[in-house]
């Protein structure tokens, strides 16, 4: 596809979006489209409609990069029956959209006279050919199932999106066919602009029917001008945004070429001072030359949201900007998208990937890096990784040019510090990990930002825990119980592990149980199947203590019905898989209990103190204001859906609307929220529509663009000084409030501390924007030359492959599996095993999510074959033509043949044996 069908399409997307519903064509797109994108417009659709959805459908479209989806847009407009459309995209020529125009309008105002005198299944079969197929056994199915009415403005719906240009002149016939009185209403000899108001309301006297009228509301946004990029004036490209002196102030040194950190509050508008300062530099090259531009975000909620915002402000400059994240790399050709563009917005670990690899050879391709959230530069996090090889290239004495580097964050922090002198080294150390000359903040204009952002006042809720805990006294017997269980079995079990004081109900107890069921699984005897029982067992003690000690960490923050239904899913869940001797004991013995855990958890004086106490603060404060706007941080996914539900099931908070913002990584309790389902939730929650709190993890605390809050709540939730920075960030209406709310005095003090860790850090910013600059480059440069020194010293030789054959056992029963010698690497990071004897080893049930990625098709899960282990082992998937189980190494123990000697390994690269390439050959014979 050429640019300039690029643009056109650009150009001419409103009267797509006013046309196409995305869902009737998704199918044919799947060649294009990633699951995940099909299931956000989708939900998109379900949530705000067909033209919401069709604008991110277009959003994705126009991202697209591989061959051929243009072509393959139009083949799918063709096949779902949108000719229409089809004709005016390919000619370029919307003219008879257009004309429709002026029936829409007229049908829009005599909507409430068509439903209450249309039949629809008497008008549909002459009006099927104006519709998509689809929406005709749609609107059959509403008439039958929610009546005639539902039907007819079903029917309206259809027919304001219909692209045919003889609509208007079919239901005129349908009606005049039908003897039907809208007829008199539905005047198509002379257009609208003919009709006189007078005229309309002389035929509709008769009716009680109210007509309301509502036109479109204007676009305030630039995406949604429907003119070419030649025809926006320089008004109406800044008209959305309005420049603050201090953002001025905040961009003058990367103006002049410096190598800034631009430190300043969550919600100033960091972003745009990027937008500013990227434009500044592109805009400098002389005539010939190029600037290349790499926007890093570290979260994909946050990549989604900057690339939609660079997108936006650059396309209409005549800038080519696209974006690549983890969910796209696999498909589409970094190499050439880096070169074709001069925006690139990455999260960082593509770049990482690419250096790497060789596929971008060095960072000289581009002439300006921007991290956001740059605080996170340190260790062996992928922005640090990014900055080793910048420096490296520095004092490598390259001759390659190096680009501009830019740092955007709320708080650089302080780490360990603590004191000023620490602190400034620790913000040395930052400064020279992003080769940053200057630290940027709002000095001149501080009024101003004062008046844009505001800091909220902070409470803290010293609340008392439960006075007695029966619930857990219970729960704490079915422990004591289960490990006299494991020592029967295992004399040592309580000595597997070298952390001491543990408590039931602690973060101490899960790491303790953790490191005790990864010794469990190494376990030797000389009889093997003994082994196998004895591991098997210890592994399900173990499984089993962990969600006791879950449910004893939900309770302590929410209430004992929360965590009983953990306990109850999880036992569920028990009896649905395979039941062995063991977890039929264990069951047992939970539910011999059950009734009582009920009977205590529902005694109104077993409430939750701290709970009651959440309670008055959010009563309270939407008593004062019924418009507040609240984010609720919390520790833990299931103490998410447990405060979701104990809101849901509280009369006295009947006026709240809760919604719900959690990581999308795999844990023990869930697989996380979906990109599409965290972007429905923050886009709902900034429009103040479905929700009026928002009860987040950690996601919510850094980069996200949520609404402005005036209520933040931390729920026994504290960090380090950089999270108590962004998570007060959230709150940025004015007169907002910050809660911390605990039975915790250390939390309380660890937030104390950070307090005065903030003040401590921007007094050491000040302190080193008195330096002079000479002399600021010259600390930067020794640092970064010891910390290279340090670097390479401790850079690891390669490690020797051992081609030594070793054996994989089933982690959980301890069965063979398979020999190293018959695993083979698929593109380097995926995992399979040859021969007829391995597939005996393992059952396969259908995949709950089967999907296509890269060459592969996951079709199933793979099981351990015996009866009473059922382990899971991976996936089973199509790869190219080729049918193949692939494998996860931390479902299994790997033995050492000769020694005997068991080990675990939580990742491949982890595993140093000798490992032989995938070769379809071999796969043949």
């Amino acid at each position: 596809m050429t640019f300039e069908q690029r643009r056109s399409l650009r150009a001419f997307r409103d009267y797509i979006r006013k046309t196409l519903d995305p869902t009737y064509i998704l199918s044919y797109m799947a060649p294009w489209f990633r699951e995940e994108e099909v299931q956000y417009i989708q939900a998109e659709k379900n949530n705000k409609g067909p033209m919401e959805a069709a604008t991110l459908f277009l959003k994705i479209l126009l991202d697209l990069q591989e061959e051929g989806w243009f072509r393959g847009f139009l083949d799918a407009l063709d096949h779902a029956g949108y000719s229409g459309l089809y004709e005016a995209i390919e000619s370029w020529d919307f003219q008879k959209i257009e004309k429709l125009e002026e029936y829409r309008l007229l049908l829009k105002r005599l909507q409430p006279e068509f439903k209450s005198r249309i039949i629809p299944t008497d008008i549909l079969p002459d009006l099927s050919e104006c519709l998509i197929n689809q929406e005709c056994e749609e609107i059959t199915q509403i008439c039958s199932t929610k009546g005639m009415m539902a039907g007819a403005e079903k029917l309206v719906e259809c027919l304001l999106r219909s692209d045919k240009e003889n609509w208007p002149k079919t239901l005129k016939f349908a009606l005049e066919k039908e003897r039907n009185q809208f007829s008199e209403l539905w005047i198509i000899e002379k257009g609208i602009k003919d009709v006189e108001t007078e005229d309309l309301e002389e035929k509709m006297e008769t009716s009680d029917i109210q007509i309301f009228y509502q036109e479109d509301p204007e676009c305030q946004n630039l995406s949604e001008n429907s003119c070419l990029p030649s025809e926006v004036s320089d008004t109406d490209l800044y008209s959305p945004f309005k420049t603050r002196s201090y953002q001025l102030e905040l961009a003058v040194p990367a103006k002049k070429g410096k190598n800034t950190i631009i430190c300043a509050p969550t919600g100033c508008g960091k972003t745009f001072v990027a937008l500013l300062i990227c434009e500044h530099h592109l805009k400098k090259f002389p005539q010939g030359q190029k600037g290349k531009v790499v926007f890093f975000a570290n979260q994909i909620p946050v990549y989604e949201q900057q690339k939609s915002v660079f997108s936006e402000y650059f396309e209409r400059l005549g800038y080519r900007v696209t974006g690549i994240s983890g969910a796209t790399a696999e498909n589409v050709p970094v190499k050439q998208i880096v070169e074709n563009n001069d925006i690139i917005v990455l999260t960082p670990q593509i770049l990482v990937n690419n250096l790497k690899n060789g596929t971008i050879p060095s960072l000289s391709i581009f002439t300006l890096m921007i991290f956001d959230e740059c605080h996170n530069t340190s260790k062996q996090h992928p922005y640090n990784m990014i900055m080793f090889n910048y420096l490296d290239q520095k004092l490598g004495g390259s001759s390659g040019p190096l680009p501009q580097v830019i740092g955007l964050t709320a708080s650089v922090g302080v780490g360990d510090a603590k004191d000023t002198g620490e602190a400034l080294d620790y913000i040395c150390k930052l400064c020279a990990s992003l080769d940053a000359s200057v630290i940027a903040t709002v000095q001149d204009n501080l009024e101003e930002l004062e008046q844009v952002v505001y800091k909220p006042q902070k409470f803290f809720r010293k609340v008392e825990s439960r006075v007695s805990d029966k619930f857990k006294c219970i729960i704490a017997q079915l422990m004591r119980e289960t490990e006299s269980l494991a020592k029967r079995i295992c004399k040592d079990f309580e000595n597997l592990s070298k952390i001491q004081n543990r408590e039931f109900g602690t973060q101490k107890y899960e790491q303790w149980i953790v490191t005790v069921q990864k010794a469990c699984m190494v376990l030797q005897m000389p009889d093997k199947e003994e082994e196998s029982r004895i591991c098997k067992a210890l592994f399900l003690y173990t499984s089993h203590l962990r969600k006791y000690n879950d449910a004893l960490i939900i309770s302590e923050d929410a209430r004992m019905k929360d965590a009983l239904q953990y306990l109850k899913d999880f036992f569920s869940n028990v009896r649905a898989a395979r039941f062995d001797e063991t977890e039929q004991d264990l069951t047992q013995r939970f539910e011999e209990k059950l009734q009582e855990l009920e009977s205590v958890s529902r005694d109104p004086s077993n409430e939750n103190p701290k709970l009651e106490d959440l309670c008055f603060i959010l009563q309270e404060e939407y008593h004062l204001n019924p418009e507040t706007i609240t984010i609720l941080f919390v520790k833990t996914r299931a103490l998410v859906d447990a405060l979701k539900n104990w809101i849901e099931g509280n009369s006295k908070l009947s006026f709240l609307k809760p919604g719900i913002l959690t990581g999308r990584s795999k844990t023990n309790q869930n697989t996380g929220m979906t990109l599409p389902a965290q972007k429905c939730i923050l886009d709902s929650f900034k429009a103040h529509g479905d929700h009026n709190i928002l009860i987040a993890t950690s996601v919510a605390d850094e980069g996200i663009d949520i609404a402005q809050c005036n209520l933040v709540i931390l729920y026994e939730y504290v960090g380090n000084v950089i999270k108590m920075i962004q998570t007060r960030g959230r709150g940025r209406a004015r007169g907002s409030k910050c809660f911390l709310l605990t039975s915790s005095a250390a939390v309380i003090e660890k937030e104390n501390i950070n307090m005065y860790k903030e003040k401590m850090m921007n007094d050491s910013i000040l302190c080193l924007q008195k330096w002079d600059e000479a002399v600021f480059k010259e600390k930067i440069l020794h640092i970064q030359i010891d910390e290279k020194f340090i670097r390479d010293s401790q850079e690891k030789t390669k490690p020797v492959p051992d081609k030594e054959n070793k054996k994989l056992l089933c982690r959980k029963c301890k069965a063979f599996a398979c020999y190293t010698a018959d695993i083979r690497v698929i593109e380097e990071s995926h995992y399979t095993v040859l021969g007829d004897a391995f597939k005996a080893c393992f059952v396969s049930r259908p995949h709950p999510k089967p999907i296509q990625f890269s060459n592969f098709y996951k079709r199933a899960k793979i099981f351990c074959a015996r009866q009473d282990c059922s382990h899971d082992w991976g996936i089973h998937v199509k790869y190219k033509t080729f049918e193949i189980p692939v494998i996860k190494i931390e479902s299994f123990v790997v033995e050492d043949i000769a020694t005997g000697v068991q080990t675990l390994y939580s990742k491949w690269k982890d595993f140093h044996f000798e490992k032989i390439p995938f070769d379809a050959a071999e796969m043949s014979k």
